[in-house]
């Protein structure tokens, strides 16, 4: 209970705040949008970086938690694509489902992942986020290049904007730094540690800022559909393949918080590109955020975590 407290509530109160900023009109649209390239670019790969480095790769946790996150992420895309004729929808809708059902929320998951399993889970849930994040990438820009209308910005577009995704070239440069037992200079690892506390402040009032409910209560059964599957098949799925997989317990609750993690903001950053239905990612967006709100504890409770 007192890692709830501590680590799940903060979070939310975080997202709260920045959702009541937008709201009470804080700052205008250019500003949020200047704060949020600052955190994606610059605060962010600053939080990664030193976490992928200080990694436990040896402990055996991270293989586990990664394969069965994007085993299960994949299975769930499939299995979406396959539903597809019955879903009668269009295609943009469906696109956004499809992103809905599979994508979470880093900013999210990390910062609960540090608070319920400390400085070693931290570090495993940073390298899963960085191979599970580009792989979702990449489905889903398959997705919206052959369902978005008008194909949105196109293959050289989101090809292009996949390349230079600082998130998956921060977690690279981690993986490679720890694998290749580089030295962790002081000097650096301060200026890191710094900037670490900001990247996750600052990602979670923009990831509040960016929420809009107005869409999520006129398509309620389609919306709780996409909320179950993807706050509590998934989650269930990731902790049980993980353990399958040989994962510790440790891994297991990791593999659980990934899963049981909201939709991701850049969702409907890439429905607006490619030609996605962005009112109803933004619909998802909002209710998976508020509902794991209370199935991320709960689940979290039910699996002994807590």
């Amino acid at each position: 209970m007192t890692a709830l407290l501590t680590g799940i509530v903060p979070v939310f109160a975080m997202i709260a705040l920045g959702w009541g900023l937008k709201w009470r009109s804080f700052l205008d649209d250019d500003g949020w949008r200047a704060v949020e390239r600052l955190t994606y670019f610059v605060f962010y790969p600053a939080f990664l970086i030193p976490a992928v480095w200080r990694a436990d790769f040896a402990g055996g946790a991270a293989g586990p938690v990664a394969a069965a996150t994007v085993a299960v992420a994949l299975s769930v895309a499939l299995l979406t694509v396959l539903a597809k004729p019955m879903l009668r929808i269009s295609d943009p809708a469906f696109t956004s489902v499809f992103q809905g059902v599979i994508r979470w929320n880093g900013f999210v998951f990390l910062p609960v992942a540090g608070a319920v399993f400390g400085e070693r889970g931290l570090g495993i849930a940073a390298v899963a986020f960085g191979v599970l994040a580009p792989a979702l990438n990449v489905v889903c820009v398959l997705v919206l290049a052959r369902w978005g209308a008008g194909q949105g910005g196109g293959w050289r577009l989101a090809l292009s904007s996949l390349a230079r995704n600082p998130i998956i070239w921060a977690c690279g440069s981690g993986a490679a730094l720890n694998l290749t037992g580089v030295p962790k200079p002081d000097l650096l690892m301060g200026v890191f540690d710094l900037m670490g506390p900001g990247a996750i402040a600052l990602g979670l009032i923009t990831a509040g800022a960016g929420l809009s409910f107005r869409y999520a209560a006129s398509r309620p059964l389609l919306m709780l559909t996409v909320t179950v599957i993807k706050l509590i098949i998934l989650p269930v799925g990731m902790y049980w393949l993980t353990g399958m997989l040989g994962g510790d317990r440790m891994a297991q609750g990791l593999a659980l918080l990934a899963g049981a993690s909201p939709g991701a903001a850049a969702s409907y950053v890439m429905a607006r590109q490619m030609g996605g239905d962005a009112p109803l990612m933004a619909g998802v967006v909002a209710l998976t955020t508020v509902v794991s709100a209370l199935t991320i504890p709960v689940l979290l409770a039910v699996f002994n975590y807590i």
